[in-house]
């Protein structure tokens, strides 16, 4: 074989080598930086250490007296919270109206996903010994406050003598058209559940939505202890709030969505 020859086969060869190469380091290439990232959920948190975007409504019902909220930054148990007082009977009432209060955080819009947040509260004082201190999350808010689904705790029911008040610890409620009583008479046990709740100390409340369906957990459990399967609105989407029922005292932190 000549020299040429020889020349000409070690040269196809590197030409070969070379091709090779290529393919494989453009396939590595399109591995490593060509693939697009997957998207992340947007989450939001609010320490709820001040009032910056809140807005603070008072909801009652039509034809019935006005209540009176009061909402600021507070200390509970160590912890800078938002604290919301509804004064639901008023000084000469003898009847309560049934209002309740929302901190509408205002740059949200919420569809479907996960809310959770730290309760706290009871009666406030001066309530009627009936009350059970009402605190939740309301969400897919609509009209400026008018309509809106929610979940909340009766605070003082998780741990009474009771058992009839232990099956109503937890509620749902689709406000105005389905409120807690109209519920309960329509549909005995389906829309409130039990759950072991301490009154005095701060609890973790996780609602998961999706579509016409939302489950609620407590404190971290594994399992939801109420699962609705069909909210009132539909498939809506609207702003979250803090939510505090009649003749309650409610604290709030850590709100998170994603």
């Amino acid at each position: 074989m000549t020299k040429v020859q020889k020349a000409l086969i070690i040269g196809l060869a590197l030409v070969c080598l070379l091709a090779v190469s290529g393919k494989n380091l453009q396939a590595a290439g399109s591995r490593d930086f060509g693939a697009e990232p997957e998207a992340k959920a947007q989450v939001s948190t609010l320490a709820l250490d001040s009032m910056d975007g809140l807005e603070v409504k008072t909801i009652q019902r039509e034809g019935l007296d006005p209540v009176k909220t009061t909402a600021e930054v507070a200390t509970y148990r160590g912890r800078r919270a938002l604290r919301v007082v509804n004064e639901d009977l008023l000084t000469g009432a003898s009847t309560p109206t049934g209002g309740q209060a929302i901190a509408i955080v205002k740059t949200s819009d919420f569809k479907d996903g996960t809310i959770e947040a730290d309760v706290a509260g009871g009666p406030r004082e001066g309530a009627q010994p009936s009350t059970r201190g009402f605190v939740g999350i309301a969400f897919r808010i609509q009209d400026h406050g008018s309509r809106y689904e929610a979940f909340y705790l009766r605070m003082t029911n998780g741990r009474a003598d009771d058992q009839i008040r232990r099956n109503h610890s937890t509620q749902y409620v689709s406000e105005p058209d389905f409120p807690w009583n109209r519920l309960r008479d329509e549909n005995p046990g389906v829309y409130e559940s039990y759950v072991d709740i301490d009154p005095e100390a701060w609890t973790r409340i996780k609602i998961v939505v999706a579509g016409t369906k939302a489950s609620l957990y407590v404190n971290g459990a594994d399992q939801p202890c109420l699962i609705v399967n069909d909210l009132k609105l539909g498939e809506t989407h609207g702003p979250v709030a803090l939510w505090a029922g009649s003749d309650t005292e409610a604290y709030f932190s850590k709100l998170t969505v994603r």
